[in-house]
Order: structure tokens, then sequence, then C-alpha cells
């Protein structure tokens, strides 16, 4: 039976007659070694069974410290608690009225009804208050079994329904329809689906659900919620419906009284208040205090605090006043700057490495956010298998009232070795498949040696490059890069070696930054066969190039590869020189800009692009210097660098500018999406882009979401199209288009 209540003890434990025995005799009787002790005379004591030396012989040996009652006691109380806070509830004391004596709550006990195993009252016999009969008047005749029915049967099958009545009068904050989903959520109940049970199963469910019930209100701040069972049978020879009920009487909403923090003073004052939003007359709801308690343990270290401890809150309640004095105990521990790194494990990094990764200075105020950048810093090398950063307390003085605390760097080495494979399809370009095989710390740190193949139905290659990541300070690479290509396009084939080299400073993943830039140079040699309109026919020319490429970008968008908000703004220019046949100074320019705009699941974005080359007629540019456009990247509906002047034989030739747009609707539902786009653009032989004879593809995609950006499928076709060009182009790519 179940007796209802509050703050019931469920154990007595012996007292000091208890502690008479040595740990080893408690043991021994436990296990059944020891006979039983009889007061007798010294001289008349029997010759003992088993001598002192054979007893400690066969008693195992004790491993550790025997646990204490009390902490027996805390321990219990702590699996309670979590038990309680599964359900969202929160432990709270009730202030008791100083006029209820012990009397009085003895007697309230007695009057409690009695719950069976099946949840309902047990009605009490008003005959258990008069003295008991002589034993000789007791009817000893045995109890008829049948007289009892088959329905109590607990073995019994049973398919039910479940419901919840009361909760209609619920007033406060938290709504009936979210309390039922909070209970449904985790009722068992209603993950039994109303199959077949047993009585007893039955029972059990709605015994647990009681409970749940009783924590889902007081959750919300209903701390006087009483839920009684009950179970309505179907008949025993019928083929109803059991139904189990909770009855609520939810009580009123409790309201926060006074707050305070048991905490020593902190800097600034206002700190732990500052994370703790909650104030009075708010209702009491786990939710927020939780959060608001997790808002005090995330705050503190992120203001100095490496070792702030968030204790057990106290909530007492005042039943009259239907509200509750919260304390919750903090100990911030020192105020704190970084110190020192120390290094630990299998080591990738040194301390030296370790700060050019770390978005902070020794001595800065501690911040466990900047501490988490540095953890994701040195994820994002790929280098470990497994990489820790915590703080220790040092002790040492660091001025102003703080102290250092050192950071301690665990590192295990991961696989240094990586291979890597991505392929491709466009009209234009047909088929593209690359490949690369990377050493990302041959040269260390971060000296990456990386090894590249292509190929393709218009292209092949082969490169090496070295790459050094955050050289000398965070995210800036500096790229040595030797390639030789083979490209044969309708514009122009070509042999080409290439020497470059390139200082940037990126956006990552982890850090994506509104300011970028890169530097560098670039060395070509490339024979190129292309059609000459000076001699009326395709020749093939050697040229010599050295350039000075380098580029600026300002990006306020959300996400590198898949941006739902912000605009990206990015300038090149290459100063470059052309020697063989003719030497030739010009400089390469373009200017693009993207935006985008998010309304729920549908992204609206555009993309502009603008480029001129001054400086050299089209016909002393090398083919592959020249600007075209078409394809994929470009304006899609047209086929690689399909769109510009043409040759007698309708191959483009290329230009020294090109004027280019686009506009999608994306929308996305789950890991999936379609998006509509219009393109435009066109090249032109002069240095000045004329904005006419814009030529426009229109057509529709879709978007497979992944970790690592979205997979692409683009179907397009050319408005107005012309002669020769394809009705439908077709585009499979990694990330948006733009």
């Amino acid at each position: 039976m179940l007796i209802p209540g509050r703050n019931f003890p469920g154990l007595i434990l012996p007292g000091t007659a208890a502690r008479g025995l040595c740990a080893a005799a408690w043991l021994a009787l436990a296990v059944g070694l020891c006979p039983p002790v009889h007061a007798q005379d010294e001289a008349a004591a029997p010759k003992p069974i088993v001598s002192d030396e054979d007893f400690d012989k066969a008693i195992p040996p004790l491993d550790g410290d025997l646990e204490s009652i009390e902490a027996w006691e805390a321990e219990q109380e702590r699996l309670e608690e979590e038990a309680v806070l599964k359900a969202g509830a929160m432990p709270v004391r009730v202030r008791e009225d100083a006029e209820k004596t012990a009397a009085d709550e003895a007697a309230a006990i007695s009057r409690m009804p009695m719950i069976d195993d099946m949840g309902e009252p047990i009605p009490l016999d008003s005959g258990l208050d008069e003295p008991l009969p002589p034993l000789s008047e007791f009817d000893l005749e045995p109890v008829d079994a049948k007289a009892l029915g088959e329905d109590t049967d607990l073995d019994r099958k049973l398919r039910y329904d479940w419901r919840i009545d009361g909760l209609d009068g619920v007033q406060g904050t938290v709504s009936e329809g979210e309390i039922r989903s909070r209970f449904r959520s985790v009722s068992a109940l209603d993950d039994g689906d109303g199959d077949s049970a047993t009585g007893t199963q039955l029972s059990s469910r709605l015994t647990a659900d009681r409970q749940l019930l009783a924590d889902v209100l007081s959750a919300a701040g209903h701390f006087d919620a009483v839920v009684e069972p009950a179970i309505e049978l179907p008949p025993p020879d019928g083929e109803g419906r059991a139904t189990a009920i909770l009855t609520v009487q939810p009580g009123p909403q409790y309201a926060f009284g006074a707050i305070a923090f048991d905490a020593p003073p902190v800097e600034p004052e206002n700190l732990i208040r500052r994370y703790f939003p909650l104030k009075t007359g708010d209702p009491i709801l786990a939710e927020d205090v939780l959060a608001a308690e997790a808002g005090i343990a995330i705050g503190l270290p992120r203001n100095g605090y490496p070792f702030a401890e968030v204790g057990q809150r106290d909530i007492l309640l005042d039943e009259e006043m239907r509200t509750g004095d919260y304390t919750l105990p903090v100990t911030p521990g020192p105020r704190s700057r970084f110190g020192e790194m120390i290094v630990e494990g299998d080591p990738v990094f040194d301390a030296e490495h370790l700060y050019v990764l770390a978005r902070f200075d020794k001595g800065d105020l501690y911040n466990s956010e900047k501490l988490d950048d540095l953890r994701d810093a040195l994820v994002a090398t790929g280098l470990f298998a497994v990489v820790a950063v915590e703080p220790r307390q040092t002790g040492r003085d660091a001025g102003e009232g703080t102290e250092f605390a050192d950071l301690a760097v665990r590192q295990s080495r991961g696989p240094q070795r990586s291979i890597s494979l991505s392929g491709g399809y466009s009209t234009g370009q047909g088929l593209r498949a690359e490949g690369s095989w990377t050493h990302r710390n041959l040269f260390p740190p971060e000296g990456a040696l990386i090894l590249s193949g292509l190929a393709g139905t218009q292209e092949q290659g082969a490169s090496a490059t070295f790459r050094r990541s955050n050289a000398g300070r965070r995210d800036r690479t500096v790229e040595l890069s030797l390639s030789a290509l083979h490209s044969n396009y309708d514009a122009y084939s070509a042999y080409t070696g290439r020497l470059a080299g390139r200082i940037s400073y990126d956006s990552t993943p982890i850090w994506q930054k509104k300011l970028t830039y890169s530097y560098g140079f670039e060395l070509l040699a490339s024979n190129e066969k292309s059609y000459v309109f000076a001699r009326q026919a395709r020749e093939r020319q050697t040229y010599y190039i050295a350039a000075l490429p380098g580029q600026v970008g300002f990006d306020t968008t959300n996400d590198l590869l898949d941006p739902v908000r912000g605009f990206r703004l990015n300038l090149k220019l290459s100063p470059e020189y052309s020697g063989g046949d003719q030497n030739q100074i010009y400089a390469r320019g373009m200017v693009e800009g993207s935006a985008y705009r998010s309304f729920g699941n549908f992204v609206l974005a555009g993309r502009v692009r603008v480029g001129s080359i001054v400086g050299t007629g089209r016909e002393d540019l090398a083919p592959s210097r020249r600007y075209y456009a078409g394809g994929g990247g470009s304006v899609r509906g047209f086929g690689y660098q399909e769109l510009g002047p043409k040759d007698p034989d309708a191959n483009p030739v290329g230009g020294r500018s090109l004027v280019e747009g686009a506009v999608e609707a994306r929308y996305r539902f789950g890991d999936y999406g379609v998006v509509a786009f219009l393109d435009g653009g066109q090249v032109y032989e002069s240095s000045m882009p004329g904005f006419s004879d814009i030529r426009f593809g229109a057509g529709i995609g879709g978007r497979f979401y992944t970790n690592f950006g979205p997979v692409r499928l683009d179907v397009a076709t050319p408005l107005g199209r012309k002669e020769g060009e394809s009705r439908i182009a077709v585009y499979v790519s990694i990330g948006q288009a733009f």
C-alpha cells in the first residue's frame, strides 16, 4: 500500500547499539559465519568452533573504507533529485506553519486515505478505532475464493484508453496544452498505445504516470497539485476497454519571492545577477530556473572566472503567500588571466604555435569563448585524433586581484595523410574528375604537401602544392604551386605550365571574416592555338606571362557555402606582362557582388559581375587570359565559354570585358531544396562593357544539403535560343551557384 504525503523518510537506521560491532564482525554476522551468542558463565563457555586466527583468515579483506550512513543518505537524495529533474520538476522545501504541532501531523497522517496496488483509495473501516476482540472470538472460517469474482485476476489481458481530467482548470503561464504535450512525450500509458496489458502492467503504468504528471505540474510551478489515479474496468464477460484516469487538482501557480545568491563579491558587482534574468513575481518554472542557472555557469567563465561552480539551489515555499524564496550558492573561484600553454600527450604543435592559433595573449582576462575557439581551431587542422584544452589553477599572482590560469593542451596525433576525390559535369566542359593526396604536416607546423591530378573530357593536368596554414598568424596561408595543364575547348587549346605563389588571409567555417585578402605572383608559359582574325586561320602561339594578382573581399553573409542573408563584395586586380611575339603590359580587373535575403525557408539571392582588361588589344592577349561567359558558374543555359564574339566557325574567341547577373529563388524543406533561377550576361570585344545584347538563360534546380554544403543539380535552357545552342544545359556540382 502507498500512503501519500510529503517528505516521509523511507528508512529507519539503527542507533548506538549497531555501532558497537566492528566492521569485520558485522560482515561475518551478515554472511552467517558467526554462531549466535548467548549469555553464560565464562568458565562454562564451550571451546570456540572457529579460532580467532582461522576466523580472521576466512574474512576477505575490505577494499577501501566503508561508506558512512551520511554519505549513503546524501547519494540517495542526489539520485532521487536526478529522477525528479528528468521530469522537469525541481525539489523544493515547504515553510511549515509554526502553530502546527507534531500531534497534528500524526493525526493528519492517520486520516490520509490508503491506496491499493491499482491506485484506488481503500475505504477505512470505522471498526478500526474499536478495541480488538479476544482471540477466541475470531471467526477462523476460510474465505471462499469464488466470492472474489473472476475480475480480480491481475493476469487478465486488457486493452485500454487513458485520459486526464481536471486540467481545464489550470491557471498560470503554462497552458493546458503545453502540460498535456510534456506529459504525453514521456508517458508510459501513451507509450503503450493502448495495447493489451495485464492488470498489473496497467496499474504499474498508471502509478508511474501519476508521479510523472505531478512532476510536470511541479515543473510548471503548481507545487500543490494533487493527482488521483483510477481504473475503470470493462465488464468481466465483455469485450470493452479499460480506462485509466488521472484526476488533477492543479492548485495555484507559485511565483518567486526573494531571490538571493550565496556568493563572495565578484567583479563587476552585478556579474552573477546579470546572467540571472528572473525576478521576484515571475512564475517558478523549472525550465526557466535551469536556463538561468546555466546562464550563470556559462557567463562567469566568459568574464574571468574559469573555475566557477554553481551549487544546489534551495527553494523555500510559502503555502500561504504562494511564493518561493530562491537561494543559489555560487563559488566563483579566483578571477583569472590566461597563463602559460602546457603541452601534454603526443604533441603535434608546441606552445609557440598554439599561441599563433589562439585569439588571445598571455595576460588577457580569461574568456571561455576564446578557449572554445582555440579548441575549434585545433580540431579544424585535422591533425588530431583527440585534443582537449582546459584551464588549471596556479595561484600565481597576475596583478589587479587576479591570478594566472595555465592552459593544459592534451594532444593525440591523428592521421596526417588523406586522399580526396571530386567530380562534376556541365554542358561545354563535359565530365571532370579531380583527385589529390595530401600530407597535412610534412613540414611542421602545418606545412602540407598536396599532389593533385585532373582528368576530364576537355582538361587534363597535374600539380604539386606546398601550403603552410596559420603561417605566423591565425588563418594566414602561404602557398607555392607548380602545375601542368592541357585544355581543349572550342575557344582555344593550350599546353600551360604555371609557377605561382600566394599569401592569403581567408575565412574558415569556424571563423568567417568580414575582410579577407590575397596577393601573390604567377609565372606562366603557355602554347595556345586559337583563331587569328588577321590571318583568318587557327594558329598556335607561345606566350610568357608574369602577373601580380591580388584581391580584397568584404563579407557579411552568415555562411560560406550556403548563405541566406547578408552580402559579399569582391575586387580582383592583376597587373600583367606578356612576352613572346610581342611585349605587352596590361591589367585585368573584376568586381563582383552578391546579396541574400531570407523569408523563412525561402531565400532570394542575386549576383552581379563586371570585368575589364585595359592596356592591350584582344588579339595581343593570350586566349587563356581573355574573358568568357557561359556555364555553371557564369550564365546557365549556355555551354562553357559559349557567349561573346565568335569566329567564322561559330567558336567563341573571348573578349576584354564582360557583364553577368543572376537571380535565384531558393526554397528548402529539410535536407532538400528547389531553386528557380534567371541568369544573364555577355562578353564584349572592347575594354568597356557595352551592356547590350544581353543573353538570358532560365531553369530550375534541386539541392541536397549535407554537412559540407549543398550538392546541386541545375537544368537550364537559353531564352531566345540561336542556331547551334543546346536546348538543355545540365550542371552538377557542390555548393550554391553563388
